[in-house]
């Protein structure tokens, strides 16, 4: 079913094509409405979940409640279509999301502006599996690694790769979501490589395993990146993670630009080998042991959790994208300049801080280093307050609930115990 209401005002006089952000029930679609509401772009917002923190944002002109996890997304998108003001910029900002519009294109796009790669390209690339073997094929950097469709394939990873490594499915499908929040499971050794796999093998058909790229978080780099459709890098921004939340396999809840060339030109390689186009990332790790950058992961046809830096930075990321998408004049402000712009997602940030706090690897000092300083912030904003706040709101409620249920579970103990005493 679709509904929408007005939820609040834009920042400038609207002007231009209408921008559906799919995924505002995220970090990331949180920050792409607010980006282009500032810059006068009308904007409507698709959500699974009204009642979600960032779902109560001003940025939108309107919010439409729809089943974002399945293709009843396309049956949705075609009935809005013919209610906005002309073609609209369609910006996805989950992987499914991603996937779907693109497999469904041909009939989006009487409604709606597209900019993805060929549908081809789009899978490879969302598929590990077969974004690694293409990397080896064509020489870029990335880690050894084991492909396991079965028990034997597990064995022989856990024989032969180095340790520590992490397992990870190739996609963070449906039924994956539905059982953990997890990217990948960090490894010490073969054993327990194994017993992982035992536990999660039913979650997905096929698994990774690849060895850890030794380093620590700040060794971490990414490069966003808008290709046009001639496969012209239009905007770059590099940058690098300061911690992540949960800690060693999280996402960024801190960031930095940096200048990175190595970086900036292997994303550029990657993509326009592809014939690319639309918004693109890749995340980059310098190995600590040799010095040469790993390639992690690329993303593709959306933005990304820490994109938002881009702006921060002085660079119209987002902004470059729509108006190519929509036939306007690019922006002017698409050259990084290096002025160390940083990004931050405050509550986790602060849960990674106190994390490395109490186990003795940061200091009070260097923590507020680390924060000093004109930051962009993935969810507070004075302008736009409500969504900051209901996730905090959110956030106590479930460690309340926690907290309750492991209270209850002790006094149950308790009661057992207490009985069994007696009956002895």
């Amino acid at each position: 079913m679709i509904s929408g209401s007005v939820t609040g005002t834009v920042a400038r006089e609207v002007t231009g094509p209408t921008a559906v952000v799919i995924g505002l029930d995220t970090i990331t679609g949180l920050q792409t409405a607010r980006i282009l509401a500032a810059r006068g772009v009308p904007v409507v917002g698709l959500t699974n979940d009204r009642r979600h923190y960032a779902s109560r944002t001003r940025a939108c002109r309107q919010i439409v409640q729809a089943d974002l996890g399945s293709e009843n997304l396309i049956d949705s998108l075609l009935r809005l279509g013919p209610q906005l003001d002309g073609r609209a910029a369609l910006i996805p900002c989950t992987d499914l999301t991603v996937l779907m519009i693109s497999s469904h294109r041909d009939r989006l796009i009487p409604w709606f502006h597209i900019a993805l790669p060929d549908h081809a390209v789009v899978e490879m690339l969302m598929d590990k599996v077969a974004f690694l073997r293409h990397a080896q094929e064509n020489g870029l950097p990335v880690p050894a690694t084991v492909i396991i469709e079965n028990r034997g394939d597990a064995e022989h990873a856990a024989r032969t790769l180095s340790y520590p490594a992490v397992l990870k499915p190739p996609m963070k499908s449906a039924a994956w979501q539905s059982q953990t929040k997890e990217r990948a499971f960090q490894l010490a050794n073969g054993e327990e490589l194994l017993a992982v796999y035992d536990r999660v093998a039913p979650w997905s058909e096929r698994f990774i395993a690849q060895e850890w790229i030794d380093g620590g978080v700040d060794a971490l780099f990414s490069c966003n990146v808008y290709f046009d459709q001639a496969s012209r890098p239009r905007a770059t921004f590099v940058a690098r993670k300061l911690r992540q939340w949960p800690p060693h396999t999280g996402t960024s809840s801190l960031g930095e630009e940096c200048r990175n060339d190595v970086v900036l030109d292997e994303t550029v390689r990657l993509f326009a080998g592809l014939g690319y186009r639309g918004l693109g990332y890749v995340e980059m790790k310098r190995d600590a042991r040799t010095g040469r950058h790993l390639i992690v992961e690329p993303n593709i046809g959306r933005p990304t959790g820490r994109s938002a830096i881009a702006e921060g930075g002085g660079v119209e990321l987002l902004y470059t994208a729509y108006c190519d998408m929509v036939g306007l004049p690019l922006p002017s402000a698409r050259e990084q300049r290096y002025g160390g712009a940083k990004w931050i997602d405050d509550r986790r940030d602060m849960q990674s801080a106190l994390y490395f706090l109490r186990r003795g690897e940061l200091t009070p000092g260097e923590w507020l280093r680390s924060v000093r300083g004109p930051k962009t912030h993935a969810v507070l904003s004075r302008s736009d307050p409500a969504p900051f706040l209901h996730e905090l709101l959110q956030s106590t409620r479930k460690a309340l609930g926690r907290l309750t249920m492991l209270s209850g579970g002790r006094v149950r103990e308790r009661r057992t115990a207490l009985r069994a005493r007696r009956s002895g």
